[in-house]
């Protein structure tokens, strides 16, 4: 019985199980077949994203869960943090308000008050300084920790600026009670936070005790570590300000709505007892990826997508099937409007040679019709009856596959005799399985492009004769390679048919610096556009160089251009320079022989006045020789006085060596050599010649050279030469003006300037005599021109040249006393080379310790 009901039970499982499925076939079937696909497509879909709407939702709500317990987590870090940063505040103001009580019972001195804030800075690394402030804002005393920022250092005695407290030390007076401030940025970079404790002394108000507390060392100290290793921390204000530590970077939107994507969570409190100044500010971040659910959402999101996709797919299929068969027609009408319309003949051939298929524009050309051509076999009607054997050749060629790439030219009859020029290109015909059933023929007319093509020849024959008969040597070369494209007549006479000239000139221009644009506003592209990443090492467009194979002195100018070939190339054109450069040489050297000539002349006016001067240390020498002679003779000389008057005339002897060296240096001729030079040895050197020329005129000299002048990159004996014209012609313009001994006297001076926003060094001569008369200023400089009767006119012009070629610039003026010409004054500047220039040009050998003689 048992058996009966098991089994009994069993079946009306199976109907109750069995009921709904016959239930929905019956409904299936009643559906109309269109409604049945959409139904078998969409039903499937929906599921699936039922489904992923599900797994998505339980992600997104144990995300949250995990969120919220982070955000606890966050909470319970922070508050712990907050205590534990209160604990360390209160204690360090405990113990500054002990030293406030002892300030106030005078228990405490000034030097034991140091002691003790010294112990509390150096032990608790947040405090930066401990000061005592007398009730009047002044410092009495206090320690600074060594580390601590500029603003920290207060000396005792000093008043405290209201700024520097934030009105935390007025406050503290008022309510009596210790008062915080408020954060505080210095100019530094650094913020501080100051703790104001007052003290009163006998009922009144007595000071207090000022403590500047690092907010970063706050931080780094008094935040606990295990917190510090697992958040972000950083101290805010109530604006949002920090003020200390790093904040994390915010996260981009467009990822939060990941279910794993990490997120900042974030608490803030007060920093007690501070206030809310001040505020601790804790976020963390969950830096680990949640791997499981990533991948769940990834698996389930790529089947459900793939499935969603197959189900589309199913219901595109029909409909492009239907497409494609109506594309096929259209396809098939638009190739035979295309081919119907082509400028271009087409032309098939089958295997055999014989002709399957040509286009409208094929008919058109040669005027035979589709009917005329189609079956035809060679020779085709097209075929002139001169080129029957030539084009049979051909065609024998293009049937076996020997076919130029480029295509051929041949000739072509129209049915009413006339013959045009095509050029025909060939490619093998494959059909749908792979396999060549002919070849497929194209042909253009270039009868146009060929007469076209024949001028372009001439106008390059006469274009080449024009350039042949040019006196520069002319090539054209593309960029990077050794070809030569053109070359003229000069050009192969100098360097022969190759591309070895081209080349050399370039290396030859390559070595010459290319000097900078001087007018820099100008910012138009001289490549007009050519692309400049393809060009070679730059050279400038116009050089000048020598070339020992033949002798010669080029100008040679460099030009981009596109060539025929869509090629960018350079074109070199070279002008024989070769006379002009001999004359400039000429000239330069007859300008040298010139400056010698001053030397020369300026010597001549010294010469009485040098041999004064060596006179004078010769004759000691020989009276001194004559002595010791004497006294040796009577046995009347030591060994002390024989040494010391050894001494004397040794010295006399350098001196006369020294005069003798410096008229050699100046008199020399050599090629200018600029090197880093000190401005005193030059005025030193320049002054001991021009003093022998100013003491024969009773002429006084006052030097004034500022101390720590940089050195000049300079000539220095064309740079003592302009001097010691300078001071000789203010000695003689004295001497014209006839002034009195005691008012006889030239001023030099030499001072840093700064002139159009760059660094020189000025020379200024000074003197008090008759002037230039103001119609003869402008003309001074002239070569030639001279307003001393027996003057040559080159002094002044050859100074302003050596100035000039030192990139400096001379000027002179009238000094007025009244409206009564009271002197002259020269001036001249001398630029501070720049870094690069001073490492390329070392110190010269020459002695360069500083001289500042004053008041010779």
């Amino acid at each position: 019985m048992a058996a009966k009901a098991t089994t009994h039970d069993r079946t009306s499982t199976r109907r109750w199980w069995l009921a709904p499925r016959r239930w929905w076939g019956q409904w299936w079937d009643r559906l109309p077949p269109n409604r049945q696909d959409q139904l078998a497509v969409l039903g499937p879909l929906l599921s699936v994203v039922l489904f992923l709407t599900a797994i998505f939702t339980a992600l997104m709500y144990f995300t949250r869960e995990e969120v919220s317990r982070e955000q606890e987590a966050v909470v319970r870090d922070t508050e712990y943090a907050q205590q534990r940063l209160r604990l360390r505040l209160l204690e360090r103001q405990e113990q500054l308000m002990r030293l406030a009580r002892d300030i106030a019972n005078r228990t405490l001195e000034e030097t034991e008050f140091v002691f003790q804030a010294e112990a509390l800075v150096l032990q608790h690394p947040e405090l930066l300084a401990v000061h005592w402030i007398g009730p009047y804002r002044e410092v009495v005393t206090g320690y600074t920790s060594p580390s601590a920022p500029p603003h920290s250092q207060r000396r005792a005695g000093e008043t405290l600026p209201p700024h520097d407290t934030d009105g935390a030390f007025e406050l503290a007076r008022d309510l009596h009670q210790p008062i915080y401030s408020r954060p505080l940025k210095w100019s530094d970079g650094g913020a501080t936070l100051l703790l104001v404790v007052p003290f009163e002394g006998h009922r009144r108000f007595g000071g207090a005790v000022l403590a500047e507390y690092s907010i970063q060392a706050l931080l780094r100290y008094a935040i606990p570590t295990e917190v510090l290793a697992r958040y972000a921390v950083t101290f805010v204000d109530e604006e949002g300000t920090v003020w200390a530590g790093t904040p994390l970077p915010p996260v981009r939107n467009s990822s939060l709505w990941l279910p794993w994507m990490a997120r900042a969570q974030r608490h803030e409190l007060p920093v007690s007892p501070i206030g809310n100044s001040l505020l601790v500010r804790v976020e963390g971040l969950r830096v680990t990826r949640d791997a499981g659910s990533e991948a769940l959402f990834w698996i389930v999101g790529a089947m459900s997508v793939a499935t969603i996709w197959m189900l589309l797919g199913n219901m595109r299929h029909t409909r492009r099937r239907l497409q494609a068969q109506r594309a096929l027609v259209a396809e098939t009408n638009f190739r035979r409007a295309m081919e119907n319309s082509m400028l271009t003949g087409m032309r098939a051939l089958d295997l055999e040679g014989r002709i399957t298929y040509v286009n409208r524009a094929f008919c058109s050309m040669t005027g035979w019709s589709e009917e005329d051509l189609i079956g035809a076999t060679a020779p085709f009607p097209y075929w002139p009856e001169s080129e029957h054997e030539t084009l049979m050749a051909r065609l024998q060629d293009e049937i076996s596959g020997r076919n130029a790439p480029g295509g051929f030219e041949v000739p072509v009859k129209r049915k009413n005799g006339s013959i045009f020029y095509a050029r025909m290109y060939v490619s093998p015909l494959i059909d749908a399985q792979g396999r060549q059933t002919g070849w497929m023929t194209s042909m253009t007319d270039i009868t146009e492009a060929k007469r076209i093509r024949e001028e372009l020849t001439a106008s390059y024959e006469r274009f080449a004769t024009v350039l042949d008969s040019l006196d520069e040597a002319i090539s054209v070369a593309p960029l990077h390679s050794s070809e030569l494209l053109f070359a003229n007549h000069i050009y192969q006479r100098w360097f022969g048919t190759g591309s070895a000239g081209h080349e050399r000139m370039l290396e030859l221009c390559a070595s010459v610096p290319v000097l900078p644009p001087q007018d820099h506003s100008d910012l138009v592209d001289g490549l007009v556009g050519l692309p400049a990443d393809a060009l070679v090492e730059a050279i400038a467009e116009h050089t000048e160089i020598f070339v020992p194979e033949l002798d010669k002195w080029l100008e040679v100018r460099t030009r981009y251009l596109t060539w025929v070939d869509g090629r960018l190339v350079q074109m070199l054109i070279a002008s024989d320079i070769t006379a002009r450069r001999h004359a400039e040489q000429q000239a330069a050297l007859q300008a040298e022989r010139a400056e010698a000539a001053s030397r020369l002349i300026t010597m001549g006016e010294m010469a009485s006045s040098v041999a004064h001067e060596l006179n004078q240390p010769l004759t000691a020498i020989s009276n001194y020789a004559s002595g010791m002679i004497d006294r040796l003779q009577k046995g009347a000389m030591s060994a002390d006085d024989l040494l010391g008057a050894l001494q004397k005339t040794v010295r006399q002897a350098q001196r006369a060596g020294n005069i003798i060296q410096r008229i050699r240096a100046f008199v020399k001729r050599s090629e200018p050599h600029p090197t880093l030079s000190d401005v005193a040895q030059m005025v030193a050197n320049a002054t001991e010649l021009a003093e022998i020329e100013l003491r024969r005129h009773m002429v006084r000299l006052n030097i004034y050279v500022a101390a720590r002048l940089p050195r000049l990159l300079v000539d220095p004996i064309l740079i003592e030469q302009a001097l010691i014209n300078l001071l000789k012609n203010a000695g003689e313009s004295i001497q014209c003006a006839k002034r009195p001994p005691g008012q006889r006297l030239v001023e030099l001076r030499v001072v840093p300037r700064t002139i159009d926003g760059r660094e020189t060094v000025s020379f200024t001569v000074r003197d008090n005599g008759c002037g230039i008369p103001q119609e003869q200023l402008d003309r001074i400089f002239e070569a030639f021109y001279s307003t001393k009767a027996e003057g040559m006119g080159i002094g002044l012009k050859l100074c302003r040249s050596i100035i000039e070629s030192h990139h400096g610039r001379l000027a002179a003026r009238n000094l007025y006393n009244g409206a009564e010409v009271a002197g002259c004054e020269f001036t001249f500047w001398i630029p501070v080379p720049t870094e690069n220039a001073a490492a390329d040009n070392p110190p010269s050998a020459q002695n360069n310790e500083a001289q500042t003689p004053e008041g010779r």
